[in-house]
């Protein structure tokens, strides 16, 4: 199989990491041709904590999905999150040379990368760039301003921020596992790529994804990502409560959580009794159900107000910012039970839960439409999309290159071979250079 067709997605989640190799099949659907996934040790609310069990893990998930496609990874797509990614609104424009010229995407280019040189507080780096509604001259609302004509292309962004330091120890660990590191992509967003229909977007939809450490939202409104937040709380927490309010060990308190528990106490019966082994020669504890869904509901309470509020501070309850198609809950938390009949208790919009099946081919292993498995998914969707493109304007060079050299014909080639890199080429590359110099002066 040619290398250049397949992407790998690695999803470094607080609990789990996933590396997912797949390719597109020929109905533009995703075929995934390897899966590995290992125990995430090194990695706290969604932020690299230690380095070395990183480093291990990766390799052990890489490794594992390299043995079952009989592939060879050499670049994956790696998602961010955690507590310290934040998100703000900003306009810019830029004034073009030639307003008889069609705007075309050099000049989307140009104002993405001029937001890009935005200064940040220090410490800070931005991620993306993603571009909400055009303003040409002073028509206003354009969704897609390529092909007018005007002088001045003005736009709103939704930029989204993270720690430098905790993308380069990201940047560190794919380094330091023997791959390359072709894109960083907001966690929140490729979920959604994965498990959101166009129709929901554009009638508005919140995403929540819970995971581990972290629970992700992005909210979607006219098709256009409107809001991003990240909240450093997760199906962990509730772990953690189990296990302090009914004095057991984490792993007991693992599986309790994922098979009797409940985020709706009303539905247990007093008598219903789980019994767990004591600690070597110890009496086995006896917990109700009622009090473990008791425990579970508080916390999911307080997770799901957290993710409420934001989604009201973005402006849900204004007659604009109406999120018509509700909440969509994913990631490994959502497979709790009731969760979804308590979400929609407590924020009285419409809730369902998301399964990343959409996008993948038909005949794909059942275990992947687990909602755990929808940023892996969605990584690999932002992979192989990348890949495409790539491929597309490595065509047209070629084209370019062989026609005959007439000089009108030679001078579009510089313009061709900026765009082979990605789009988010002055982030990315300062970022990459930046990393080089750091590692070689680490090591």
């Amino acid at each position: 199989m040619e290398n250049n067709k397949i992407a790998v997605g690695l999803d470094i989640g607080t609990t789990k990491i996933v590396a997912m190799i797949g390719r597109k099949n020929e109905y533009g659907k995703i075929e995934v041709v390897g899966i590995g996934k290992s125990k995430s040790l090194g990695v706290k609310r969604g932020v690299v904590s230690n380095i070395t069990q990183t480093i291990q893990s990766i390799q052990q998930a890489v490794e594992e999905a390299e043995s079952v496609s009989g592939l060879k990874i050499e670049d994956v797509i790696v998602g961010i999150a955690g507590q310290h990614i934040r998100s703000l609104h900003h306009s810019d424009y830029i004034t073009r040379d030639n307003s008889e010229d069609v705007i075309n995407e050099g000049d989307i280019d140009n104002l993405v990368n001029q937001v890009h040189k935005l200064v940040m507080l220090p410490g800070e780096e931005i991620i993306h760039v993603l571009p909400q509604e055009f303003k040409v001259d002073s028509q206003a609302d354009i969704k897609e301003p390529i092909g007018m004509y005007g002088g001045r292309l003005e736009a709103n962004f939704h930029v989204v921020v993270g720690q430098v330091s905790s993308i380069r120890n990201i940047g560190r660990c794919i380094k330091s596992a023997g791959l390359g590191l072709s894109d960083i992509t907001l966690e929140p967003l490729a979920s959604a790529s994965a498990v959101l229909s166009q129709e929901e977007k554009e009638a508005g939809v919140a995403l929540i994804d819970i995971g581990g450490g972290t629970t992700d939202l992005a909210i979607f409104k006219d098709g256009i990502i409107r809001h991003t937040a990240v909240i450093p709380f997760g199906g962990n927490v509730i772990t953690d409560d189990i296990k302090e309010g009914c004095s057991i060990i984490e792993k007991q308190a693992e599986l309790l959580k994922i098979k009797f528990g409940s985020a709706w106490p009303g539905e247990n019966k007093e008598t219903e009794i789980v019994s767990i082994p004591g600690l070597r020669g110890r009496e086995p504890k006896e917990i109700t159900l009622k009090n473990l869904s008791k425990i579970i509901h508080a916390r999911v309470q307080e997770i799901i107000e957290h993710v409420y509020l934001e989604i009201k501070n973005y402006g849900h309850e204004t007659a604009k910012g109406k999120l018509i198609a509700g909440i969509v809950l994913t990631g490994g938390g959502a497979q709790l039970k009731h969760l979804r009949q308590l979400v929609e208790y407590i924020t009285g919009m419409d809730a369902r839960i998301g399964f990343p099946n959409e996008h993948l081919a038909g005949d794909s292993d059942e275990a992947l439409s687990s909602p755990a498995y929808a940023t892996a998914v969605g990584l690999l969707m932002v992979g192989l999309e990348k890949k495409i493109k790539v491929q597309e304007i490595k065509q047209v060079v070629k084209e370019i290159k062989n026609e005959p050299e007439t000089t009108a014909e030679v001078e579009p080639e510089p313009i061709i071979e900026e765009k082979l890199k990605p789009k988010k080429k002055s982030f990315f590359e300062k970022f990459t250079e930046g990393l080089k110099d750091f590692l070689d002066n680490a090591e």
